[in-house]
């Protein structure tokens, strides 16, 4: 895990500022509410995790330790069966009634192969009753373009450093999917400035079609964003919900 965003404490400190709750969140407690078990791949700091895990087995994995240091200790943390793993290749032995992959993490995985391995993983632990459901960025939104400094400039309230400004910058290869981005807070009354380089891929829906397809999963339904819509072409997200083949 080489992503100072996630794997650095002084950075993992302003994930859930940033990212807490959420219409995804809302949308997936929701349709977690018939499942016994779930597997949280790419968990994070167990927001979601922690939340399912009140009435059903929940396991979380993540690669970075310093996310599942905060999950460990988050409300309802003791609940969850952290693993500390890549999504790429993890195996549990076991198979779940619903599988997730949410918060875009699916883009943090660069390569076609790495994406393969991934829908891999999922159709692994899958039941045969199971289902799967995850998100990507719609690349023909071009959601890249609101990350420059002017755009991207907030204000987050941070409960141990009060008041900080946050923003980002970007880079895109035209003739690459992979998106390089920077992420910036400005601690209050040091001068200091925290900041992460991250790449991310922007996956065209026509592609991963031909993944899930190669991997065992098959597609009933195409949301288009996390508020339940179908699938257009200029939806902001790709989210997938299937099962196996």
């Amino acid at each position: 895990m080489t992503d100072r965003l996630y794997s650095d404490p002084e950075l993992v400190q302003f994930y859930d500022v940033e990212n807490e709750g959420g219409v995804d969140f809302d949308y997936c407690v929701g349709f977690a509410r018939e499942a016994g078990s779930v597997l949280d791949l790419g968990c994070g700091t167990g927001q979601l995790a922690a939340a399912l895990a009140d009435r059903r087995s929940v396991t979380g994995v993540d690669p970075a330790p310093a996310m599942l240091d905060i999950a460990r200790r988050r409300a309802g943390g003791q609940r969850v069966a952290w693993v500390e793993a890549d999504a790429r290749n993890v195996r549990l032995g076991r198979r779940f009634d619903l599988v997730l992959l949410t918060g875009h993490a699916f883009q943090v995985f660069l390569t076609p192969e790495d994406r393969e391995a991934v829908l891999a993983t999922i159709a692994a632990h899958l039941a045969a009753d199971g289902r799967f459901i995850f998100d990507t960025r719609n690349p023909v939104a071009q959601e890249w373009l609101e990350w420059t400094p002017e755009r991207s400039q907030r204000e987050l309230s941070h409960p141990g450093l009060g008041t900080l400004r946050a923003w980002n910058d970007f880079r895109r290869d035209s003739a690459s999917v992979v998106v390089t981005y920077s992420t910036h807070y400005e601690i209050p009354d040091s001068g200091r400035v925290l900041s992460a380089e991250s790449k991310i891929a922007f996956v065209a829906k026509e592609s991963l079609e031909q993944m899930l397809d190669q991997t065992g999963l098959v597609v009933e339904e195409w949301l288009g964003n996390w508020r339940g819509e179908p699938f257009c072409p200029t939806s902001p997200e790709i989210i997938p919900i299937g099962r196996l083949r």
